[in-house]
Formats: C-alpha cells, structure tokens, sequence
C-alpha cells in the first residue's frame, strides 16, 4: 500500500517528502511509483535511487519496494496538506 511505502522511506534521512502511487506495468499488472523530495546536502541521483530502494527491500516485503523513483522539487497538496495522489497519477 501507498503508505505503508510512504511511511519507510520517510525514515530515510535524504527523504524530506514522498508520494507512492501503483502504476500499470505490462508485466506485472501494477508496479509501486514513488515521487521523492530530497532533503538539502542529498543529490538526486541513480545511486540515491539504489540506496532508496535497498531500504525499502530490507524494511519492509521485497516486493513492495519503488521499481520507479522521480525526484520532485515539491509535491501537489490540498490547503490542509493533504496528498493529491490523484495529481501524482
């Protein structure tokens, strides 16, 4: 589930902000997408992108981990600061 992958990468410490959403994959039927605001001193990188995803693997079902990571400079939210995860699919 979305935040249940939201939850682990938040512990993270080059996670500022994250957004999960499932995504169609021809392969799979559906595929964990994850759109991440990286905190300050953290490059947004190939290598984050690996450590992000090693993270996920070793906290939670291997399965469950982002296959596909963005980086973002900021995330859609409602006034209240709610997720748009609608915006994000």
């Amino acid at each position: 589930s979305g935040p249940e992958v939201e939850s682990v990468l938040l512990q993270h410490e080059a996670v500022a902000e994250c957004g999960v959403i499932g995504v169609p994959d021809d392969t799979r039927g559906q595929i964990v997408k994850a759109f991440i605001v990286v905190n300050p001193g953290y490059t947004a990188d190939d290598k984050l992108v690996a450590q992000l995803q090693e993270f996920v693997k070793d906290t939670v079902a291997p399965y469950k981990y982002p296959r596909v990571i963005v980086f973002v400079d900021s995330l859609p939210r409602t006034e209240t600061g709610k997720l748009k995860r609608f915006e994000l699919r």
